[in-house]
Protein backbone atom coordinates (compact mmCIF):
# COMPACT_ATOMS: atom_id res chain seq x y z
CA UNK A 1 0.00 0.00 0.00
CA UNK A 2 1.13 3.55 -0.67
CA UNK A 3 1.91 5.48 2.49
CA UNK A 4 -1.16 7.32 3.81
CA UNK A 5 -1.27 11.01 2.95
CA UNK A 6 -3.45 11.81 5.96
CA UNK A 7 -2.95 11.36 9.70
CA UNK A 8 -4.94 11.69 12.89
CA UNK A 9 -2.98 13.07 15.84
CA UNK A 10 -4.59 12.82 19.29
CA UNK A 11 -3.84 15.97 21.30
CA UNK A 12 -7.00 16.61 23.33
CA UNK A 13 -6.26 14.94 26.68
CA UNK A 14 -5.57 16.55 30.04
CA UNK A 15 -2.14 14.96 30.64
CA UNK A 16 -3.02 14.25 34.27
CA UNK A 17 0.00 12.02 34.95
CA UNK A 18 2.32 14.74 33.63
CA UNK A 19 1.29 17.26 36.31
CA UNK A 20 2.52 19.74 37.44
CA UNK A 21 4.03 20.34 33.98
CA UNK A 22 0.53 20.24 32.48
CA UNK A 23 -1.14 22.57 34.98
CA UNK A 24 -0.70 25.44 32.52
CA UNK A 25 0.52 23.68 29.38
CA UNK A 26 -1.04 20.85 27.33
CA UNK A 27 1.00 17.64 27.34
CA UNK A 28 1.70 17.73 23.56
CA UNK A 29 3.68 20.94 24.15
CA UNK A 30 5.85 19.52 26.95
CA UNK A 31 9.43 19.54 25.69
CA UNK A 32 11.86 16.62 25.60
CA UNK A 33 15.42 17.45 24.57
CA UNK A 34 14.30 20.94 23.59
CA UNK A 35 11.47 19.84 21.29
CA UNK A 36 7.72 19.66 21.91
CA UNK A 37 6.33 16.14 21.98
CA UNK A 38 3.86 16.87 19.19
CA UNK A 39 6.65 18.09 16.92
CA UNK A 40 8.41 14.72 17.17
CA UNK A 41 5.19 13.15 15.88
CA UNK A 42 4.53 15.69 13.13
CA UNK A 43 8.12 15.59 11.89
CA UNK A 44 7.97 11.80 11.56
CA UNK A 45 4.66 12.08 9.71
CA UNK A 46 6.10 14.63 7.29
CA UNK A 47 9.14 12.42 6.67
CA UNK A 48 6.83 9.45 5.98
CA UNK A 49 4.96 11.38 3.28
CA UNK A 50 1.88 12.48 5.19
CA UNK A 51 0.66 15.74 3.67
CA UNK A 52 -2.13 16.54 6.13
CA UNK A 53 -2.57 15.96 9.87
CA UNK A 54 -5.89 16.30 11.65
CA UNK A 55 -5.20 17.28 15.27
CA UNK A 56 -7.96 17.11 17.84
CA UNK A 57 -7.91 19.67 20.67
CA UNK A 58 -9.74 20.24 23.96
CA UNK A 59 -7.54 21.07 26.98
CA UNK A 60 -5.73 24.42 26.56
CA UNK A 61 -6.60 24.16 22.87
CA UNK A 62 -5.54 27.71 22.03
CA UNK A 63 -1.94 26.98 23.00
CA UNK A 64 -1.82 23.99 20.65
CA UNK A 65 -3.41 25.97 17.82
CA UNK A 66 -0.88 28.79 18.22
CA UNK A 67 2.00 26.33 18.25
CA UNK A 68 0.79 24.47 15.17
CA UNK A 69 0.21 27.68 13.21
CA UNK A 70 3.98 27.85 12.68
CA UNK A 71 4.10 24.53 10.84
CA UNK A 72 3.93 24.06 7.08
CA UNK A 73 4.58 20.29 6.86
CA UNK A 74 2.31 18.51 7.21
CA UNK A 75 -0.64 20.86 6.71
CA UNK A 76 -2.71 21.03 9.89
CA UNK A 77 -6.48 20.72 10.25
CA UNK A 78 -8.03 21.14 13.70
CA UNK A 79 -10.81 18.88 14.97
CA UNK A 80 -12.32 20.97 17.77
CA UNK A 81 -13.48 19.07 20.87
CA UNK A 82 -13.68 22.07 23.18
CA UNK A 83 -17.39 21.46 23.71
CA UNK A 84 -17.09 17.77 24.59
CA UNK A 85 -14.06 15.54 25.02
CA UNK A 86 -14.82 12.40 23.02
CA UNK A 87 -12.13 9.94 24.05
CA UNK A 88 -9.65 8.16 21.80
CA UNK A 89 -12.41 6.52 19.76
CA UNK A 90 -15.05 9.23 19.62
CA UNK A 91 -12.41 11.79 18.72
CA UNK A 92 -11.55 9.87 15.56
CA UNK A 93 -15.21 9.38 14.64
CA UNK A 94 -15.75 13.14 14.84
CA UNK A 95 -12.71 13.72 12.63
CA UNK A 96 -13.57 11.09 9.98
CA UNK A 97 -15.03 13.67 7.54
CA UNK A 98 -11.62 15.39 7.61
CA UNK A 99 -9.69 12.14 7.24
CA UNK A 100 -11.30 10.86 4.05
CA UNK A 101 -12.12 7.32 2.97
CA UNK A 102 -8.61 5.84 2.77
CA UNK A 103 -6.48 4.27 5.53
CA UNK A 104 -4.69 6.89 7.64
CA UNK A 105 -1.88 7.16 10.15
CA UNK A 106 -3.10 7.43 13.74
CA UNK A 107 -0.64 8.68 16.36
CA UNK A 108 -0.78 9.80 19.97
CA UNK A 109 0.79 13.24 20.24
CA UNK A 110 2.92 12.18 23.22
CA UNK A 111 4.64 9.11 21.78
CA UNK A 112 8.28 9.26 20.72
CA UNK A 113 10.74 6.68 19.50
CA UNK A 114 14.15 6.37 17.92
CA UNK A 115 13.91 4.73 14.50
CA UNK A 116 16.08 1.88 13.33
CA UNK A 117 17.43 1.55 9.78
CA UNK A 118 14.01 2.14 8.16
CA UNK A 119 11.57 4.67 9.70
CA UNK A 120 8.80 2.83 11.50
CA UNK A 121 5.97 4.77 9.85
CA UNK A 122 7.29 3.71 6.44
CA UNK A 123 7.49 0.12 7.72
CA UNK A 124 3.86 0.36 8.84
CA UNK A 125 2.79 1.61 5.41
CA UNK A 126 4.68 -1.20 3.68
CA UNK A 127 3.12 -3.85 5.95
CA UNK A 128 -0.48 -2.62 5.96
CA UNK A 129 -2.85 -4.82 3.94
CA UNK A 130 -6.38 -3.36 3.80
CA UNK A 131 -7.77 -6.67 2.54
CA UNK A 132 -6.66 -8.45 5.73
CA UNK A 133 -6.49 -5.68 8.34
CA UNK A 134 -8.68 -3.01 9.87
CA UNK A 135 -5.77 -1.81 12.02
CA UNK A 136 -2.01 -2.30 12.10
CA UNK A 137 -0.47 -1.23 15.41
CA UNK A 138 3.16 -0.38 16.07
CA UNK A 139 4.25 -2.43 19.09
CA UNK A 140 7.21 -2.08 21.43
CA UNK A 141 8.57 -4.72 23.80
CA UNK A 142 6.95 -4.39 27.21
CA UNK A 143 10.34 -5.03 28.81
CA UNK A 144 13.29 -2.84 27.88
CA UNK A 145 11.38 0.15 26.57
CA UNK A 146 12.47 3.45 28.12
CA UNK A 147 10.19 4.60 30.94
CA UNK A 148 7.68 1.75 30.66
CA UNK A 149 7.01 -0.58 33.58
CA UNK A 150 3.48 -1.76 32.79
CA UNK A 151 2.13 -5.25 32.06
CA UNK A 152 1.97 -4.88 28.26
CA UNK A 153 -1.07 -4.88 26.00
CA UNK A 154 -0.89 -7.63 23.38
CA UNK A 155 0.43 -11.00 22.36
CA UNK A 156 1.28 -11.37 18.66
CA UNK A 157 0.91 -14.51 16.55
CA UNK A 158 3.53 -15.41 13.90
CA UNK A 159 1.24 -13.94 11.20
CA UNK A 160 1.01 -10.65 13.12
CA UNK A 161 -2.50 -11.06 14.47
CA UNK A 162 -2.98 -9.63 17.93
CA UNK A 163 -4.80 -10.80 21.02
CA UNK A 164 -5.23 -8.59 24.07
CA UNK A 165 -3.44 -9.39 27.32
CA UNK A 166 -5.34 -12.15 29.10
CA UNK A 167 -3.03 -12.78 32.07
CA UNK A 168 -0.77 -10.68 34.21
CA UNK A 169 1.74 -9.95 31.47
CA UNK A 170 1.86 -9.54 27.68
CA UNK A 171 5.05 -9.24 25.61
CA UNK A 172 4.12 -6.11 23.66
CA UNK A 173 2.82 -2.64 24.45
CA UNK A 174 1.01 -0.43 21.95
CA UNK A 175 3.51 2.28 21.01
CA UNK A 176 0.85 4.86 20.15
CA UNK A 177 1.17 4.74 16.35
CA UNK A 178 -0.91 2.81 13.83
CA UNK A 179 -2.52 2.72 10.42
CA UNK A 180 -6.30 2.47 10.66
CA UNK A 181 -8.87 1.75 7.99
CA UNK A 182 -12.12 3.76 8.03
CA UNK A 183 -13.80 0.33 8.07
CA UNK A 184 -12.67 -0.01 11.70
CA UNK A 185 -15.26 2.64 12.58
CA UNK A 186 -18.26 1.02 10.87
CA UNK A 187 -21.14 1.00 13.39
CA UNK A 188 -18.94 2.70 15.99
CA UNK A 189 -20.62 3.97 19.17
CA UNK A 190 -21.74 7.58 19.40
CA UNK A 191 -20.21 10.08 21.79
CA UNK A 192 -17.23 9.36 24.03
CA UNK A 193 -15.60 5.94 23.86
CA UNK A 194 -12.17 4.32 23.80
CA UNK A 195 -10.45 3.14 20.64
CA UNK A 196 -9.53 -0.04 22.50
CA UNK A 197 -13.19 -1.10 22.15
CA UNK A 198 -12.79 -1.14 18.37
CA UNK A 199 -9.40 -2.85 18.61
CA UNK A 200 -11.08 -5.64 20.60
CA UNK A 201 -13.80 -5.99 17.97
CA UNK A 202 -11.23 -6.14 15.16
CA UNK A 203 -9.19 -8.73 17.07
CA UNK A 204 -12.23 -11.04 17.30
CA UNK A 205 -12.48 -10.88 13.50
CA UNK A 206 -8.75 -11.55 13.10
CA UNK A 207 -8.29 -8.10 11.57
CA UNK A 208 -6.13 -6.49 14.28
CA UNK A 209 -2.44 -6.87 13.41
CA UNK A 210 0.83 -5.66 14.88
CA UNK A 211 4.30 -4.70 13.71
CA UNK A 212 7.25 -4.78 16.09
CA UNK A 213 8.98 -1.41 16.34
CA UNK A 214 12.51 -1.29 14.96
CA UNK A 215 14.49 0.98 17.25
CA UNK A 216 13.70 2.19 20.75
CA UNK A 217 10.39 3.41 22.15
CA UNK A 218 10.19 5.92 24.99
CA UNK A 219 7.16 6.09 27.27
CA UNK A 220 7.02 9.70 28.48
CA UNK A 221 4.09 9.33 30.84
CA UNK A 222 5.28 11.40 33.78
CA UNK A 223 7.77 14.20 34.56
CA UNK A 224 10.22 11.60 35.92
CA UNK A 225 10.32 9.87 32.52
CA UNK A 226 11.58 12.94 30.65
CA UNK A 227 15.19 12.63 31.82
CA UNK A 228 15.36 8.96 30.75
CA UNK A 229 13.95 9.84 27.32
CA UNK A 230 16.42 12.68 26.91
CA UNK A 231 19.30 10.38 27.83
CA UNK A 232 18.16 7.83 25.24
CA UNK A 233 17.90 10.51 22.54
CA UNK A 234 21.35 11.86 23.43
CA UNK A 235 22.84 8.36 23.29
CA UNK A 236 21.38 7.78 19.82
CA UNK A 237 23.21 10.75 18.27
Amino acid sequence: MRAPKTAMVLAAGFGVRMRPLTDNKPKPLVTVAGKALIDYVLDKLADAGAERAVVNVHYLAEQIERHLARRTRPRIAISDERGLLLGTGGGVVKALPLLGDMPFFHINSDTIWIDGATPNLKRLAAAFDPAAMDALLLLAPASGSVGYAGPGDFAMAPDGRLTARSGEQAPFVYAGAAILSPALFDRAPEGEFSLTDLFARAAKKGRLHGLRLDGRWMHVGSPDAIAAAEAAIEASH
